[in-house]
């Protein structure tokens, strides 16, 4: 099979075109045929070498942990999926080394689910680590129906999730991002707010009463910011820092979880959940793919197709 790999800790100027053998398919896993793989900022911090305190990794190293593909051979002991099934999932293993960006991976049944029949293959590989932390930190903090909700960087990756979800569950949403992402913040449902100086103040205009719950998907002084307006400090969740953690708040690594991935689903096919895909490349452009990641320019995501 084609694949992406690094011979060791490295750079988008590491990356190349391999051919590598099929995967094994182990008991409680099955065989996904790739049409495309998410694009996260993990996959190039993990590349250079960034979780290696955390995580093992082997190389050839193959990057990604989102992908959207087909069953095509099922291992012992999965009878919760069959051959032809379309899935998508967040295949993130114990170890770093066999990953997304390539034409086959295997995947245990904990970490995927069936795609959504409304969206797209690019847009289903959107879709599970970013909608996962998105969704996971939103449970973390118990957003409801009748919440006023800060959700920080409301129109990337993950905040753009946030922002969907949680106005699908009723509740009310402020936004933090730059001008120009204003109207598709409101597209979504969000209400903006310029973030930088005196954002505690544009937000305290919005809601003088204060936050029910704060999201941080940013990092920076969001934390902080989101600490002086919410109302009560165990509702603020940061995937970026535990800084929230010492005054009695959450700090989310998302996992892979087949249940949640298919509330996702749900919510898509419901209409409730939409992506947007900012660039498609093919698997073979996966260092332009991450230096389009790393700018921090792109809104929505990034795939890759096979």
């Amino acid at each position: 099979m084609k694949a992406i790999v690094l011979d060791q800790y490295g750079t988008a100027d590491d990356l190349r075109l391999v051919d590598l053998p099929e995967p094994k398919v182990a008991p409680s896993e099955v065989l996904i045929r790739v049409k495309a793989a998410g694009v996260n900022p993990v996959d190039w911090k993990l590349a250079a070498g960034y979780l290696d305190s955390i995580m093992n990794s082997g190389f050839p190293l193959i990057p990604g942990w989102d992908v959207a593909g087909v069953v095509e051979r099922v291992g012992p002991d999965s009878p919760e999926f069959a051959v032809g099934d379309e899935v998508y999932g967040y295949v993130r293993k114990d170890w770093a080394q066999n990953g997304t960006y390539a034409e086959l991976v295997s995947a245990n049944v904990r970490m995927i689910a069936r795609k959504p029949a409304s969206l797209s293959w690019e847009q289903a590989a959107g879709v599970p680590l970013a909608g996962l932390t998105a969704y996971q930190s939103i449970k973390r903090v118990g957003v409801a129906e009748g919440d006023t909700v800060l959700i920080h960087a409301a129109a990337g990756g993950v905040g753009s999730f946030g922002v969907q979800i949680a106005v699908a569950l009723g509740a009310r949403v402020i936004g933090t991002a730059s001008e120009r992402n204003h109207d598709f913040l409101r597209s979504l449902g969000a209400e903006p707010v310029t973030y930088g100086e005196g954002l505690a103040d544009r937000v305290r205009a919005l809601a003088p009463d204060g936050v029910d719950a704060a999201l941080d998907f940013v990092g920076g002084d969001a934390v902080e910011v989101s600490l002086s307006v919410v109302r009560r400090p165990q509702r603020v969740v940061s995937i970026t820092t535990d800084a929230a953690e010492k005054h009695g708040g959450h700090y989310v690594w998302v996992r892979p979880d087949s249940a949640d991935l298919a509330t996702l689903t749900r919510l898509a096919d419901e209409g409730k959940l939409t992506v947007h895909v900012d660039r498609a490349l093919p698997l073979a452009e996966a260092a332009e793919a991450w230096r389009l990641n790393a700018s921090g320019r792109t809104r929505g995501k990034i795939v890759l197709t096979v």
